[in-house]
Order: C-alpha cells, then sequence, then structure tokens
C-alpha cells in the first residue's frame, strides 16, 4: 500500500532523513519506533506532504505522491494522527468528526459512519460538547476517528498513547487492533511505549539518526532486542 524509496529531508544544513527505504502493506499494522529527535515525526509528515522532501520517491496505492499535495493524498485516502492530535478545540465533537468528512464523495460526504461510534461509543455521548472540554484520552480518540470517517486505506498514527490514561491506551489498542484485523488498511504506527508497540506490531521499522537501522517481523522484536532502540 505504501512503498517510501531513498528518502531524503534537510533542516537547513542538517540531513534529517537519510535514505529512508520501508513499505507498509495492506491488512497489516507496521510499527516504527527510534528514540526521540531521530527524524520519525519528521517522516510523517514527509509522507502527508506537509513537508517537502530534498530527493526520494514515495508511491501510495501504485501511485507516485511524491509531487502530489497534502489535500490529494487525504483525497487518495492516507489519513494522518498528529502528534498532540491537533483537533479543533472551539469546535463541538460532531463538527470535529464532519472536518474528516472534507475528502468524502456522494452521500458519504453527508454521514459519519456508524462504526465510529461502535469502536469510540464515548464521542456519542459527547457529540455536542466541545473538543476542548474533553480530556487527554477522549480527545485523542476523537483525533482517531476524524481521521477514520473518510475511510482511509493507510492510517499513520504519531505516538497515540501519549500522555494518555491506561484504560484508554487499552480501547485505542483494541481499535487499532481491529481496523489491522480487517484487512482492508495499511497502518503505520509510531510509538515509544514499546510494549504497546510490541502488542500490535506485523512488522516493525528502527529508525536512529534518520535511518531505518533495523527491520522485521513484529514476533521477533523480543527476540531482536528492540526495547534497546527505545530505552533512553
Amino acid at each position: 500500500m505504501l512503498e517510501v524509496t531513498g528518502l531524503n529531508q534537510y533542516y537547513a544544513g542538517s540531513h534529517i532523513l537519510r535514505d529512508v527505504v520501508f513499505s507498509a502493506p495492506m491488512g497489516a499494522c507496521t510499527v516504527l519506533l527510534g528514540r526521540n529527535g531521530v527524524g520519525k515525526t519528521t517522516l510523517l509528515k514527509c509522507l502527508m506532504g506537509v513537508l517537502p522532501i530534498r530527493s526520494g520517491a514515495i508511491t501510495f496505492d501504485g501511485r507516485n505522491v511524491t509531487n502530489m499535495p497534502t489535500y490529494g493524498r487525504a483525497a487518495a485516502g492516507m489519513a494522518y494522527v498528529p502528534q498532540g492530535r491537533e483537533i479543533f478545540s472551539r469546535l463541538t465533537v460532531e463538527e470535529n468528526l464532519q472536518m474528516g468528512l472534507a475528502v468524502a464523495k456522494g452521500r458519504a460526504a453527508r454521514t459519519i459512519p456508524e462504526d465510529v461510534f461502535e469502536m469510540f461509543p464515548v464521542l456519542r455521548d459527547m457529540l455536542h460538547r466541545r473538543g476542548g472540554d474533553l480530556s487527554g484520552g477522549q480527545q485523542q480518540q476523537l483525533a482517531i476517528a476524524r481521521a477514520l470517517v473518510s475511510r482511509p486505506k493507510l492510517l499513520i498514527l504519531d505516538e497515540p498513547t501519549e500522555g494518555i490514561q491506561p484504560s484508554i491506551i487499552k480501547d485505542i489498542e483494541r481499535v487499532i487492533r481491529t481496523l489491522s484485523q480487517r484487512g482492508d488498511m495499511a497502518i503505520l504506527l509510531v510509538e515509544q511505549y514499546y510494549d504497546f508497540a510490541r502488542a500490535l506490531a506485523d512488522h516493525y521499522l528502527v529508525m536512529s539518526r534518520g535511518q531505518v537501522v533495523k527491520q522485521g517481523a513484529g514476533v521477533d522484536m523480543d527476540r531482536d532486542n528492540i526495547r534497546d532502540f527505545v530505552a533512553l
């Protein structure tokens, strides 16, 4: 579903991403790990077109999207849940979800999918509450739901457990596993919480100093000592 080849990015004179190569297949959760500052969030922004790349190629669903604008990538089926959630705090939960429908077409553009509320029941009860009045965990659920209403083929999540209470982390884990097992979506998950990542990973990637330095099957993460790559 997603193929990245030879991706390079710079900030001023600093080489931030160095010949990054990886793929994220359909019907699987690909987990990207690494310590703070190795370029994980920069990579995600490049994938979504929020940041331009210096060189390399990004292929999505068989289509070269390297120079496609962000809104074009969203319309093509890429959805991004950024670090820090970035919901619209002054809009209601319902209005936030409707923002996610902007790239949908036909009748789907007017209706919030029912399965979103099945995955996150709390959002139905809070439809008319402003996003800024929700707890951090509820805002994270809203941010993921807002991405899902567009029916993406690729869901990109940047550290969804950050600052979230354990009970909601379990809810988010359950949702990601359900989406992965459904088979109609590729998931790229950036995560610092090792146990959460290991529980969900079909495939793993490890970044260090802007490069992918290790990759493999999720079931091999303990054997490959991947925890050492994210421990401070």
